[in-house]
């Protein structure tokens, strides 16, 4: 016991030197990286602020000032309000919560040093080094030990009703998401997707029909997904072969501009450089050397040939067992979602909600729900393999670096006592983990994927569970306590008498480890997120290398996106470190409360400034889950207390009454929590996953409610005080304090609230509070420009329909090569002679600006620079009687409708006549059609190259023996894009949709 005794110091005074190399590190990287910030924010805007031009004007966020710090303010003053209308419910809630763990963990810090730090310190335990900071310091005789008990009853109080609180105000925002226009005008929003149809529904798209007209308003229009591998397969090889093409072009194109500069340099006569060679053989150096140009040319044209005959035959493709259900009415969606379909096990019972284009695994949604269990099965047993490699893998990583492990080394006796020992024991663990934690989620996903999970968005949210549960077991209670369960389990087997001993002095020990991975994310973390080094190489560094042709230069150019699935159990498992620890190592709580209040400040930035991410939209589902995670963390915290309770009462040499309380009002405090949770899966979960009936009646009698932002002072009724009385609910005052009331409501009792703004009447000054233009209430032209942007409904409120399966996303993505439907035609001539591409749907990429031969390429220019750019229409759509240009984004089939956008020139006319209620529609079914059909039966036998025009006109010929092998199915495109005076090819990367239509080669004059 003596040894044991010894090394228990030797290791708490290590903790110091530990935590003190630790702090400095990260302190000193995190700071050297902000200067990096700092310095590069300003000079690449590209990087660090394409939100200011590169998404829908209503959505783009203000210019903010080049000063060091000059950001700051500028994001900290964005309202709740201006942040769910630019980036989102699920943004918003994310937010929400870091903001709200970064003011408990404040209010924790500030508490819990004061009360419970000094009795840690003052506890007479004997502890050496950090441990005398910690609970373990405190004699277990000691009444002072009720200072804990209170201390963390009133914060698990707290933080339940904070709980509740914060649910409140999440239903309240999800109805008013969900009704909104921006979100309920879309197609997605009234379509449910329906799998394993039995077989004698499968061939009679009436039938399911007819089954679904029982729910109110009837169905619009049913979709039968159909088996088109074949016809996919050859419009993924006709993209492969177009993107050769291109390379091959583009190659040649630069390599003109270069011979013509030499010669001209020289006086000679130009020569027109060799052409690009290849071998038709997929096997390397087999095959004679053919002229790629020609080629590539003829077999295009070959698979263009066969797209349209294929495509002309839909009724040939089998039809599968999903199908996509279209209703007039919004709350019927919802409520087809909830019932039991049929009385057949396992037919139809997977109904997804909200459903997106891009958001489908189209290769997935085959599958009988048989196989889909036994792939289940062996998806589970390849995660529980994971775990247990997982475990020992971590587990020998953090018994590698400790001190009696690595002095039994030959050579490194005295290791402990090197001034590195403290760098070495404080971040390399940390940093090795986080690098073996990266890899899992990759895993993960594949796992997810192979188990037959229809949609991208169900991966994410059944990942966020699994990743949590990883980063729970590995990173906490395998990687932190493995040293101490490893001295408990030695010393139990010798005397097991001494395991609640060994307990209470080995878990306050285990503080340091945490302490050391918290500063590692909060300050090095936090700056990395900040600084977005991998973005700004992918955009800077990576295309110098890599990307030669403008489709590759632009696909550099994709917005950066934020890993949800991954992201949200990181900060989850912070909380869980933070508060299990908050009454055993208060000084935790420091750190925790650093690092919530860094990475809401980054988090707020990166959200408003860079961030652009469609793929996560679920309408602020992630918020539930975050919050069960949470409990989790309640919980653990709770099993600690009565834990560390339970053990000073075995070492108490004198029980008392005073001693058994102490284990019984934590025990009660563990029973409180399980009812609170209870009561929140019974009152807030069956209404937060679909639209009540109720909330849809309201906002049909009133539909201020859906364009409204949420009044959370009053009793919870949807037809809060500021719409029930118009004649307070529009002042300024009563605005501000909305607002908030919607921030602190959940932190802080309603009277707080009250009495402070009456001590404090400035606080509800306008002048004071929001920024010039910022308002509570959508307004129509706002609704207006987002449904622009969005995918509208069929027979919207507005005058302009146009089908988008997701928010706005400008700016450039990987090309597809079909070629988008004559802008100039009439709506039902684009749209129903031939079904639009869905691997693809933009795709022309001309423009009518094109730069002079001397330019070179320069950052976009700023929309008030532009003259017509940064025009008022979004997503592609303009008034009658303009044309359109056509966008740069679309979609690599590859990716299965990564993202898809129509853009159409004309206009749906208004519907006659006006509709009874705001849930019901007209329009044409073609639209929906267009949304939800197979994406290969959408592609089109025709495809856009895309190729830089030389500054002479050199390789117009070769253009013209393109678009001649092509037999009219390749179109050489060379808008937008140019070889600059060093042989360079550059493209102007803005997303520009509302440009003049042009040849598709401009002449030398026309140019100049």
């Amino acid at each position: 016991k003596a040894a044991m005794a010894d090394d228990s110091e030797k290791d708490t005074g290590g903790g110091v030197s530990t935590f003190v190399s630790s702090l400095t590190f990260n302190v000193v990287v995190a700071a050297v990286i902000f200067i990096a910030f700092a310095v590069l924010r300003p000079r690449f805007k590209r990087v660090y602020a394409p939100r200011t031009y590169a998404v829908g004007r209503e959505r783009r966020s203000e210019p903010i000032s080049d000063r060091i710090l000059g950001w700051i303010p500028t994001v900290l003053s964005v309202p709740d309000d201006k942040i769910i209308e630019r980036v989102g419910l699920d943004t918003y809630m994310f937010l929400r919560y870091m903001r709200s763990m970064f003011v408990m963990f404040v209010v924790l810090s500030l508490l819990s040093v004061v009360t419970i730090l000094p009795v840690n310190i003052t506890g007479n335990g004997g502890a050496k080094g950090m441990a005398v900071l910690t609970m373990g310091n405190v004699d277990p005789a000691s009444k002072k030990l009720w200072v804990h008990i209170v201390f963390f009853m009133v914060f698990v109080a707290w933080v339940l009703w904070n709980i509740f609180g914060e649910f409140r105000v999440y239903t309240r925002l999800r109805i008013w998401w969900l009704t909104n226009p921006r979100h309920a005008n879309k197609a997605g929003a009234s379509s449910i997707m329906v799998s394993t149809l039995p077989s004698t529904l499968i061939e009679d798209d009436g039938r399911i029909g007819a089954m679904f007209n029982m729910f109110p308003g009837g169905v619009r229009q049913v979709i039968v997904n159909r088996n088109c591998s074949e016809l996919q397969d050859i419009v993924e090889e006709r993209d492969s072969l177009a993107r050769a093409l291109e390379k091959a072009l583009t190659s040649h194109a630069v390599n003109c501009e270069t011979a013509f500069g030499k010669a001209a340099k020289k006086g000679a006569a130009f020569k027109e450089p060799k052409r690009p060679t290849m071998r038709a053989s997929k096997i390397p150096l087999k095959g004679p050397k053919l002229d790629a140009i020609e080629h590539l040319s003829k077999e295009i044209a070959k698979l263009n040939k066969q797209i349209a005959e294929a495509g002309a035959e839909e009724d040939k493709y089998k039809r599968q067992s999903t199908a996509f259900v279209f209703f007039n009415k919004q709350i019927a969606a919802h409520m087809a979602a909830q019932t039991v379909l049929d009385y057949k096990p396992f037919s139809m019972n997977s109904v997804s909600l909200d459903i997106r284009a891009d958001d489908i695994i189209w290769s997935n949604l085959n599958l009988n729900p048989y196989d889909r269990r036994i792939r289940g099965y062996i998806s589970l047993a390849a995660t529980i393999g994971l775990v247990i490699t997982w475990t020992l893998l971590t587990a020998a990583l953090s018994a590698l670096v400790s001190v009696e492990k690595l002095s039994t080394l030959p050579g490194m006796k005295d290791l402990a006592k090197s001034k590195f020992f403290g760098i070495f024991t404080g971040i390399i663990p940390s940093a090795v983990l986080a690098i073996v934690m990266a890899l899992l989620p990759i895993v993960l996903r594949l796992l997810l994927r192979l188990e037959g999970t229809p949609r991208r968005s169900e991966i994410d949210m059944r990942l966020l569970n699994r990743f949590f549960f990883f980063q729970v077991w590995n990173v906490y209670l395998v990687t932190i306590f493995t040293t101490s369960i490893l001295s408990i389990a030695g010393s139990a087997f010798n005397d097991p008498s001494i395991i609640l001993d060994q307990i209470q002095k080995q878990v306050p020990s285990s503080a340091t480890p945490i302490l050391t991975y918290v500063l590692l994310l909060a300050f090095t973390g936090a700056a990395k997120e900040l600084l977005q080094a991998v973005r700004l190489a992918l955009r800077y560094v990576l295309p110098l290398l890599f990307a030669k042709t403008p489709r590759a230069i632009c696909s550099a150019e994709t917005p950066a996106t934020f890993d949800w699935a991954t992201s949200i159990p990181m900060h989850s498992l912070i909380f869980l470190m933070g508060f299990s620890y908050s009454f055993i190592a208060p000084i935790v709580n420091c750190f925790v409360a650093v690092y919530f209040g860094l990475f809401y400040l980054v988090y707020r930035y990166q959200f408003l400034y860079v961030y652009n991410d469609s793929s996560w939209a679920s309408g602020g589902l992630s918020f539930p889950v975050s919050i069960k995670q949470t409990l989790v963390g309640v919980y653990i915290s709770e099993i600690y207390m009565l834990l560390m309770m339970v053990a000073k009462l075995a070492n108490n040499p004198n029980i008392d009454g005073n001693a058994v309380l102490r284990v019984i009002f934590p025990a009660l405090v563990l029973l409180l929590t399980i009812g609170a949770h209870l009561y929140i899966n019974d009152a807030y979960m069956p209404i937060i996953n679909y639209l009540p009936v109720r909330g849809a009646f309201e906002i049909e009698e009133n539909p201020k409610i859906a364009t409204t932002y949420p009044d959370f002072a009053g009793d919870g009724e949807l037809s809060g005080p500021t719409l029930a009385d118009s004649s307070t609910g529009t002042t300024p005052e009563n605005e501000i304090r909305k607002r908030i009331y919607a921030v602190y409501g959940s932190l802080v009792p309603k009277k707080v609230i009250d009495f402070v703004l009456a001590k404090i009447p400035r606080l509800l000054h306008p002048s004071k509070r929001s920024p010039k233009g910022d308002s509570t209430t959508m307004t129509e032209d706002l609704v207006s420009e987002e449904q622009a942007s969005g995918e509208l409904k069929p027979g919207a409120d507005k005058d302009a329909s146009t089908v988008d399966d997701g928010p706005p996303l400008p700016m450039p993505e990987p090309h597809h090569y079909s070629e988008m439907a004559d802008s100039k035609g009439n709506f039902e001539e684009i749209i129903g002679a031939r079904r639009a591409s869905g691997n693809t749907n933009i795709l022309s990429i001309e423009s009518a600006a094109q730069p002079p031969a001397s330019s070179t390429a320069e950052p976009p220019v700023s929309p008030a620079k532009q003259g017509h750019r940064g025009s008022q229409f979004v997503g592609g759509l303009a008034p009658v009687g303009t044309t359109t240009g056509p966008s740069i984004h679309s979609y690599d089939s590859k990716t299965e409708l990564r993202q898809r956008r129509t853009h159409c020139s004309a206009q749906q006319p208004p519907a006659s006549g006006r509709r009874k209620s705001r849930y019901d529609m007209d329009g044409t079914e073609s639209l929906v059609e267009t949304a939800f059909l197979n994406p290969a039966l959408r592609a089109k036998p025709t495809c856009n190259i895309w190729v830089p025009l030389d500054n002479h006109g050199i390789c117009n010929g070769v253009y013209d023996s393109v678009r001649s092998l092509g037999d009219g199915s390749i179109r050489v495109i060379s808008r937008e894009t140019w070889i600059n005076e060093k042989s360079k090819v550059k493209v102007n990367v803005e997303f520009d949709p509302d440009v003049s239509d042009a040849e598709d080669t401009p002449s030398l004059s026309a140019k100049a």
